[in-house]
């Protein structure tokens, strides 16, 4: 076991004025949704160039209800890549909807557009793509929209703070949805976000995220439709206030780490530029480093690798597992073989320590003992 402090692969920033700001909020005994949540979403919405913004209690809610606002059902058909987080396949078929998997692009493991063409059929009612090791391209998506008739939901979870065509993600597109989980560049704790197009959608979205409820003319209350429960805190939204006043500090830090990713593992022949991140990625927030692990040349399992590197004090994640593989989606139909990028990707994949507070020598301590664990063999 390694004498040095354990190196998480993601941690929160969270500092004294945090703690007090998220205090303050506590003691005003104001703590569900509130005026904290509407500044919050003020907030957001002026990030991404004014377009109306809602806060949800996870990002998974926040698609759930995209879809749901897009009128999305039964029979209906929604494409999406098979190489994300399962949330993104999960809210497809929780609203009724059929999952058309496609495969993605190796190296931004962003959607594969023309494979997503080919899958339009008459029931297609949308695109579901994630922004991954680069930004979505927000003119390509533009074009499907135009070309082909659906509607976009934007899973940017691992995208906030990215810039594409030169504006932040959210502020072009037509849905976009947010996640400020611990282990993404800002966090509400748990939490979420919707950007919408107009007031008539985002008021929309404010009965489906709050059990359909429409207010009277005499104050009492009607149920136009059977909405969720997904309202974000005050106590959370305290907290993303701060976290969003320093958001791009922190992705430019994140983006120096990664320089200093590349820099140190420049000509290791077992980490070849093709298995790491496109370095030339204008506007990429740097969420994550990702690593596909030389596994046809080195003794070791993933298993291995992943335990060897926690036993020196390293945590290393998973990001991610293709979605087809998993137990619920071959029950329908899905199999190896289909999606090649995606199964390579999911087969191969480690996630390296990143987050801000992190210094260049934990960069090098990484990268040191990742070669070396690379080149021993299992214990």
């Amino acid at each position: 076991m390694s004498a040095l402090p354990f190196l998480p692969f993601a941690r929160p920033v969270i500092d004294d004025a945090m703690v007090a700001a998220v205090g303050e909020t506590l003691l005003s005994r104001w703590i569900a949704s509130g005026p904290q949540v509407a500044a919050f979403e003020k907030a957001l919405s002026d990030y991404v160039a004014g377009r109306p913004v809602r806060s949800f209690t996870s990002a998974t809610g926040a698609m759930e209800v995209a879809l749901q606002l897009l009128g999305i059902g039964a029979g209906d058909e929604v494409i999406t890549p098979a190489q994300s987080f399962f949330a993104s396949a999960n809210v497809i078929e929780r609203v009724g909807a059929r999952v058309v998997f496609v495969d993605v692009e190796p190296a931004t493991r962003n959607v594969d557009l023309a494979a997503a063409s080919a899958a339009v059929t008459p029931r297609t009612k949308a695109l579901l793509p994630v922004h991954y090791n680069a930004p979505l391209d927000p003119q390509a998506l533009a074009a499907f929209r135009a070309r082909h008739g659906v509607r976009i939901v934007e899973d940017a979870a691992l995208a906030i703070g990215s810039r594409a065509g030169g504006r932040p993600v959210g502020a072009t597109g037509d849905l976009v949805s947010f996640s400020f989980h611990p282990n993404k560049n800002m966090t509400t704790i748990e939490g979420g976000a919707l950007v919408v197009n107009d007031a008539r959608e985002a008021a929309a979205v404010e009965k489906l995220r709050f059990h359909g409820i429409a207010r009277l003319p005499d104050g009492t209350r009607d149920v136009e439709m059977a909405g969720g429960k997904y309202n974000l805190s005050d106590v959370s939204a305290r907290l993303g206030l701060a976290q969003l006043a320093r958001l791009d500090e922190w992705c430019a830090a994140r983006g120096r780490l990664a320089m200093h990713y590349f820099a140190c593992l420049e000509g290791d022949e077992l980490l070849a530029p093709e298995r790491l991140p496109p370095r030339t990625n204008p506007g990429h927030s740097w969420n994550m480093f990702t690593v596909l692990l030389p596994l046809d040349r080195i003794a070791l399992t993933r298993r291995h690798f992943i335990d060897a590197m926690q036993r020196e004090g390293i945590g290393v994640g998973l990001s991610y597992e293709a979605i087809h593989l998993t137990s619920h989606y071959r029950s329908r139909g899905w199999r190896e073989g289909q999606f090649p990028v995606s199964e390579r990707i999911g087969r191969e994949t480690v996630t390296l320590p990143l987050f801000p507070e992190m210094t260049p020598g934990d960069v090098e301590r990484v990268c040191e003992t990742a070669r070396r664990v690379l080149r021993s063999r299992p214990a």
